[in-house]
């Protein structure tokens, strides 16, 4: 019996809830609360039309809604669930902890009540890669595991079906972490660089952000960190229990030797067995090894390591065409991890790149683009941006690159088809987020992936 979910369930019968946010991840917790009999309002800035078949799903249930641009005008519950991209400290929030509310996120709630051990990794980057090889390895070795955070569904509704004996593993955005009080029992960091400085005040709140998956750890707990990233090396070192830090070094705990990955003297895995491409990939079976290690054997991580062949969106090979090889890596949303990915390929590529800027500088970008780069197909916001980084880098540069401007996608698909010979790439990696023209970076993806296969 989970006393503290009947306590949760019993409680929340009594309350005004407001949600903000009727998105793919909140749309499963607003019909959880108005199961459990809540008087639910959901929040959006989007129009009914617009909501389509959650609007009608929502409404047939007997939700309240408040849709439209002045949607958080009148904020009026005795429980507000922010959506995870929404900022703490808006006036609209402080305004209604100043009259008494409780104002929380699907993921606090979580923490709160979840009967069984959690595994979370953050991160710039890699962090999904990570999480999805945590799972990959503790599913082989015979765990009931629970998925989520910013993958799969929200598992706040889920938790009346799990015991005490399974593991949670879940990826953690800063925007999760932002307002956390609980830390989970092993906590993973793969990296920290600058990114989402559209939504933080600044790097170092990013930071502290980031930090919070770790503050209320206690000497029980186990921390993995990046020992390469300075930022995380440090934090590292504020570790309240047990860290076990990764880096290509022979003097961090899971490193590097002739190439295989060492946990120790111990040797874990030969990166050779690895099928996805590239080291930063090597570094994601790093921080997943120092996660599970003593909960799983060698034989489970090396047969995850010879089967699995990436995740949707990330390097992903969408086809082959005219001896031309088409690749979707949308969820490179900032510079550095275009950088990890132009990294893997031994040619230079044609690439489309180019979204909606996060704030984050993109001069390091440019000499990259410079060194692996022949054609650069340029659309969305930040085109300009990183267009006047690669100028840049070509003014101290013996090197030429083609520089196209696209409106449309079809337009860049097509474009970087007519540049394209037999034996070359094409990879989509924005270095940018996708919300100047998409929902989220599948979205984006998807499109590129049913333009390339209708080609």
């Amino acid at each position: 019996m989970n006393m503290k979910l009947d306590a949760f369930e019993r409680d929340i019968k009594q309350k005004k809830v407001t949600v903000i946010g009727i998105g793919i991840s909140n749309l499963p917790l607003i019909k959880y609360l108005n199961r459990l009999g809540a008087e639910v309002t959901a929040c959006d800035k989007r129009s009914a039309d617009s909501l389509g078949k959650s609007y009608d799903e929502l409404n047939a249930l007997g939700v309240n809604m408040r849709l439209g641009e002045d949607y958080l005008s009148q904020i009026d519950g005795d429980v507000i669930f922010k959506t995870p991209g929404m900022r703490y400290d808006i006036p609209e929030l402080n305004a209604a902890r100043e009259r008494g509310a409780e104002v929380t996120s699907e993921m606090e709630v979580f923490f709160d009540i979840c009967p069984c051990k959690i595994i979370a990794v953050t991160g710039s980057d890699g962090k999904t890669t990570t999480t999805t090889l945590i799972n990959k390895m503790m599913e082989q070795e015979g765990y009931k595991t629970w998925l989520g955070g910013n993958i799969g569904n929200p598992l706040l509704t889920e938790v009346s079906k799990m015991q005490e004996s399974d593991y949670v593993i879940l990826e953690l955005s800063s925007f999760q972490l932002h307002t956390l009080k609980k830390s989970p029992h092993i906590a993973v960091i793969t990296n920290i660089t600058p990114n989402h400085l559209d939504m933080h005040k600044d790097y170092q709140e990013y930071i502290d952000a980031k930090k919070n998956i770790m503050l209320y750890q206690t000497p029980d707990d186990i921390l993995v960190t990046n020992s390469g990233n300075e930022i995380t090396k440090e934090i590292g070192e504020d570790a309240k229990g047990e860290n076990r830090d990764f880096s290509s070094q022979s003097d961090s705990l899971i490193h590097l030797k002739d190439n295989c990955i060492y946990y120790g003297d111990d040797l874990i895995l030969k990166t050779e067995d690895i099928k996805i491409p590239g080291k930063h990939n090597v570094e994601n079976y790093m921080a997943a090894i120092g996660a599970v290690h003593d909960l799983v054997s060698k034989q489970s991580i090396n047969a995850v390591a010879r089967s699995f062949g990436g995740v949707e969106h990330r390097i992903e090979l969408v086809r082959e065409l005219d001896g031309v090889k088409y690749y979707n890596s949308s969820i490179d949303s900032s510079p550095n991890r275009t950088k990890n990915t132009l990294s893997v390929f031994p040619e230079k590529v044609i690439m489309i790149s180019g979204g909606k800027d996060k704030g984050i500088p993109y001069d390091e970008i440019g000499p990259v683009i410079v060194d692996r780069v022949k054609v650069l197909v340029l659309i969305g916001a930040t085109a300009g941006v990183i267009e006047a980084a690669v100028k840049k880098a070509l003014k101290d540069a013996e090197a030429d690159i083609k520089i196209f401007h696209a409106d449309t996608y079809p337009e860049a698909v097509r474009t970087a088809k007519e540049n394209a010979h037999p034996g070359d790439v094409v990879l989509l990696s924005p270095a940018s987020t996708s919300f100047d023209m998409f929902k989220n970076f599948e979205e984006r993806g998807n499109l590129y992936k049913e333009i390339v296969n209708s080609l």
